[in-house]
């Protein structure tokens, strides 16, 4: 971790993402679809699908302690099967729209790149839409460098849409 951050805000738990959160992560999920400056994807996948292209390990959610609802969360998938990637990772983290600007999405991307690190992982990286500058903000906050931009990588809703690559290298 930087020095000045913490691995958690207050009133928050961070903690293992579990099949009895499916709902809340799924519609957390889906208020970033509905954004449209969160994700190509324009559809909700089944809990089944979600979870299957995520490596336990690095999926977490933050929880409100007052109410124990499940307020965001960051989760990781391989970029590749092959070994000499085997320490590559791309995340996502979505923070409920209710609860954005109070430290949840830092809470949880600093656990995540604690867990990260603990897991052997040496490079993280991530594809954020230009437009989304509060995640483009907190992840330069928290060590990731800009790589580039892919212009014109994709269409949504049928229109070209650049993305900026980002990555953020182990410490050890």
């Amino acid at each position: 971790m930087r020095p000045g951050t913490t691995a958690t805000a207050p009133g928050l738990e961070i903690r293992p993402m579990r099949d009895g959160d499916a709902e809340r992560v799924l519609a957390i999920y889906e208020a970033g679809l509905e954004t449209g400056q969160a994700t190509f994807e324009t559809v909700v996948p089944s809990w089944a699908e979600f979870i299957a292209a995520k490596l336990p390990r690095l999926s977490h959610v933050a929880t409100d302690l007052g109410t124990g609802e499940v307020v965001g969360w960051v989760a990781a998938s391989r970029v590749s099967a092959r070994p000499v990637y085997a320490g590559v990772v791309e995340h996502s983290v979505y923070v409920h729209p209710g609860h954005m600007s109070r430290g949840v999405g830092r809470a949880l991307l600093v656990a995540f790149i604690a867990a990260s690190e603990d897991a052997g992982v040496w490079t993280i990286q991530s594809a954020i839409f230009p437009e989304n500058t509060a995640s483009l903000s907190l992840h330069r906050s928290l060590g990731f460098r800009v790589v580039g931009t892919r212009e014109r990588l994709g269409r949504h809703h049928g229109v070209w849409r650049d993305v900026v690559m980002l990555e953020r290298r182990s410490a050890g």
